[in-house]
């Protein structure tokens, strides 16, 4: 009887591939096959034939390539079936099947530059059209591209999940029925789709910064994504917010070795090992937020980066420069007002002026917005453990490890209440 040899070690990379090129297969699938939800099939029966392929035949040479191409033709053989009881498939799947052998479109210089041939930075381009509303291009970008859940999505925008998935229905409803092409668009038609490509990458970065739930504190798949899709995008467009961007993505990424215990638990900027800090990244950095401040009015992203670099310059905690930190939340909070901005100023205030002034300005925040976001309750906490009233910083602590979803987070905020509730005298007997 003849045996077929299976490697068991086909089925990790099968894993590994899913994790690292998962998304980036489902952005090919969807540019090739025109629908969302035929791509998403698609990659997942592509997957799935890896699964029973690989372990017997052996990890292709070019995994991703492999996947794309047998989901692709996956989809084809499924429209064909369909086709036998819907004539008007037919068509579609001999389309796809002759679309897959022709060669690109290069009738544009925009298309046939190099640097633009990305699938996932032509989805987020299709994903945030001007035709789509606005509180949708986003919140579909970070569904589709990140593979990130409805909740976790609708945590970034500190909205309800049901909100957040009849926007990305109508948001996919609307490229279909409109015919909404999946290409990077002309270098005219780049600057009224940037803002909202800047919010994507920015929150792709953020999921992989500090993850929004699990055992990890980051995702280095995704802030290394983020990364490198702002680097295609300051390649494709000259603009002082894409360098902006990108500076405050590398400045961020250079803490992550700082940003956690061997335990695993988070450790507080103050607290990190500036010696974990990555100088290459830092400087790298340095020389895109160079190019983004040489506008004479600096965005959003250029502002943070700012602030990040005045971190990074620091040799020390206390060598924090925070009077210039509180100077360009400032001007960010003029440019750019958001609760979660007006708390991390209200942080810096408290540096140069002491814990009351931060309390009083956090107080000041709209309450019903920031309910259930556990950092505004950390911040209160720390300010009021600053201040000695170790009660009430107990009673924040324990609020926010009520919200925290991270596993990191949630060892910290374990071990600060368990070291204040110690101190808290007991209740005299009579």
């Amino acid at each position: 009887m003849c045996t077929v040899s299976v490697n068991p070690a086909a089925l990790t990379v099968v894993e590994e591939v899913y994790r690292a090129d998962s998304r980036r297969v489902l952005a090919t699938l969807i540019r090739l096959l025109g629908d969302f939800e035929r791509a998403e099939e698609a990659m997942h029966d592509a997957f799935r034939a890896a699964i029973e392929t690989w372990p017997k035949s052996g990890v292709p040479e070019n995994p991703r390539a492999w996947l794309v191409s047998t989901g692709r033709f996956k989809a084809i053989d499924a429209y064909r079936r369909q086709a036998r009881m819907d004539a008007s498939l037919t068509e579609l799947a001999y389309r796809w099947e002759r679309e897959s052998v022709s060669p690109p479109d290069t009738d544009s210089d925009i298309n046939s530059d190099p640097c633009v041939e990305d699938d996932q930075l032509r989805l987020i381009f299709t994903c945030c059209h001007p035709a789509l509303p606005p509180d949708a291009r986003v919140a579909m970008a970070l569904r589709e591209i990140c593979g990130l859940k409805t909740e976790e999505v609708a945590r970034a925008f500190l909205t309800g999940p049901p909100t957040i998935a009849k926007r990305i229905v109508r948001a996919k409803a609307k490229i279909r029925d409109a015919g909404i092409p999946y290409e990077i668009p002309s270098r005219e038609e780049l600057p009224e789709r940037l803002e909202s490509v800047l919010q994507v990458i920015y929150l792709i970065f953020t999921e992989g910064y500090s993850a929004s739930a699990g055992d990890s504190l980051t995702r280095p798949d995704l802030s290394g994504e983020a990364i490198r899709l702002g680097r295609l995008l300051t390649g494709l467009l000259s603009h002082p917010e894409a360098e902006g961007l990108l500076a405050l993505l590398l400045l961020q990424e250079s803490r992550r070795a700082a940003r956690s215990s061997p335990q695993g638990e988070i450790v507080l900027l103050d607290e990190q090992d500036r010696s974990l800090w990555d100088q290459a990244l830092i400087a790298d950095g340095a020389v895109h937020l160079s190019s983004a401040l040489a506008s004479p009015t600096p965005g959003p992203y250029a502002l943070q980066a700012a602030i990040a670099a005045v971190h990074a310059q620091a040799a020390t905690a206390a060598a924090t420069d925070w009077a210039k930190i509180v100077e360009l939340y400032d001007t960010l909070l003029l440019l750019s007002p958001s609760p979660v901005i007006a708390l991390n100023r209200a942080v810096a205030v408290s540096m140069v002026q002491g814990p009351l002034a931060g309390l009083a300005l956090i107080d000041e925040l709209p309450a019903n917005e920031l309910a259930d976001f556990y950092p505004v309750h950390v911040a209160r906490a720390d300010l009021c453990r600053r201040l000695g009233r170790t009660r009430e910083s107990c009673s924040h602590y324990a609020r926010a490890l009520q919200l925290a979803q991270q596993q990191p987070v949630r060892l910290f905020l374990t071990r600060r209440l368990q070291e204040l509730q110690a101190r808290v005298p007991s209740p005299q007997v009579p």
